[in-house]
């Protein structure tokens, strides 16, 4: 297997004028610490800590054989990361296809991606997200697709959306909510789950409303959990999503996973974001309260009191190794067992396949994170326990963590690895980092540019 010994050079974009610009990984003081350095001619030096911690850095990226787009919608001309659509130049096809079905939400969260609720423009027709689907069925084929914002339930239509969907034989549809009207209204997740929804990607900070209140505006806990048991109720999978930020919620990363363990097997696990600054957010991307992959690993070791370790964690199959850890856990009567094994990243040999890791990714999502077809196993509970326990499934649990990349910390070898692409109001693929960059003054590098 080919290790990368630092320091190691890729390219990086200024974040003052998004030029690209050459950038170098070092290892520097005596913790180790992994700082991303780049220089930009008119506008100085910055540098960035991307990995603080166990593992080595060095033995977890690793050189990996491209899997190019299925069908690229753009020429490579002026050079990643300027090209999207995607390019025949890019190393890794959709595994997940994102498309924003409104620009209104519910909420004003301080920290959004999408600075949802500011100045939306009318929401896409039905005929067009029609062309968005078929779009990203032309390119990568059926991956699997979450439907996101703004937030989507703000749309009467979603569930004729979701069908939509299905009937593209997409693998996975997934709805990217912050729960509050799936909490409120009474038969609404059963009417998703009669569309053909999947699974419910749930954000939920913490389990207290304290990180609620800076990452999200507003104590909303009492909804989301009213959210999971409508979900559970109507036969959805739900995966609780995390902003995490140091000072905010760290501290409180097994707290949530005990939550979602108590909740019971409609959650399927909790996804870990570290924060990022883009879109909207209080902190310029220079001055976060960021953390890196290993130090929320680190920190579900320490507070579970080894119940999981960071050795339990592997890097991706499908995406650039630095982008994000998963593993797979049995539930047991006192917490959580490794699985091993049952990663959703390919076993690598000497030159691991994207190809083959992006196969493993999307069958893992639609397996562990989907909803229920209707089993029937002659005994009692519900149709959702009766496929869990058929499927072998009713005790698994995954934990996973994803860094998105910002200004900051921005690698261009890790955009051209990237399986999460964001479908534009175009009809063209943008890796979802990208599609969401902004410069310190809010100057975006593909959003809002269509």
């Amino acid at each position: 297997m080919t290790r990368r010994p630092l320091p190691y050079r890729t390219e990086s974009l200024c974040p003052v004028c998004l030029q690209r610009i050459p950038a170098e990984y070092r290892r520097e003081g005596p913790d180790g610490v992994v700082v991303l350095h780049k220089v930009c001619p008119e506008h100085g030096a910055f540098a960035e800590p991307v990995w603080r911690g166990e593992p080595d850095f060095g033995s977890w990226v690793r050189d990996k054989t491209p899997s190019h787009p299925r069908r690229p919608f753009t020429e490579a001309d002026r050079g990643c990361p300027f090209d999207c659509g995607l390019c025949a130049e890019h190393g890794q096809h959709t595994c997940t296809g994102l498309i924003e079905i409104t620009a209104r939400c519910n909420l004003r969260c301080p920290v959004c991606f999408a600075s949802a609720g500011e100045q939306a423009e009318p929401d896409p027709t039905p005929e067009h997200i029609a062309f968005q689907l078929d779009r990203l069925k032309q390119a990568s084929g059926p991956c699997n697709v979450q439907l996101s914002g703004g937030e989507p339930t703000i749309r009467n239509d979603l569930p004729e959306i979701v069908r939509m969907a299905k009937e593209r034989g997409f693998g996975l549809v997934q709805c990217n909510t912050n729960g509050l009207r799936l909490g409120t209204e009474p038969g609404y997740a059963a009417s998703l789950r009669a569309a053909g929804l999947d699974s419910v990607y749930l954000q939920c900070d913490a389990a207290d409303d304290a990180a609620h209140e800076v990452l999200r505006g507003r104590r909303c806990l009492p909804e989301k959990l009213a959210a999971i048991r409508a979900c559970a109720e109507a036969g959805i999978g739900v995966v609780l999503v995390a902003t995490v930020a140091a000072g905010v919620n760290l501290d409180g990363v097994w707290k949530l996973v005990e939550m979602g363990l108590r909740l019971g097997p409609q959650v399927r696990g909790v996804h870990f974001q570290p924060l990022s600054s883009f879109g909207r957010c209080p902190w310029r991307a220079d001055r976060s309260p960021r953390v890196t992959l290993p130090e929320v690993a680190r920190a579900l070791e320490v507070q579970s009191q080894g119940q999981v370790r960071w050795t339990d964690f592997h890097p991706p199959g499908c995406e650039h190794a630095l982008c994000s850890f998963s593993a797979v856990y049995r539930r047991t009567g006192e917490g959580l067992e490794l699985v091993r094994g049952a990663s959703a990243c390919c076993d690598c040999g000497d030159t691991p396949s994207a190809a083959e890791g992006a196969r493993k990714a999307k069958a893992f999502a639609a397996k562990h994170w989907s909803s229920p077809e209707e089993v029937s196993d002659g005994g009692g509970g519900d149709a959702f326990d009766r496929f869990l326990a058929s499927a072998g499934m009713a005790q698994r649990f995954t934990l996973s963590c994803m860094a998105f990349q910002d200004a900051m910390t921005l690698d261009v070898e890790r955009v051209k690895g990237c399986c999460i692409h964001v479908v534009s109001p175009a009809g063209t693929l943008i890796p979802f980092c990208l599609y969401n960059l902004t410069a310190f003054d809010g100057t975006t590098l593909y959003r809002g540019r269509f």
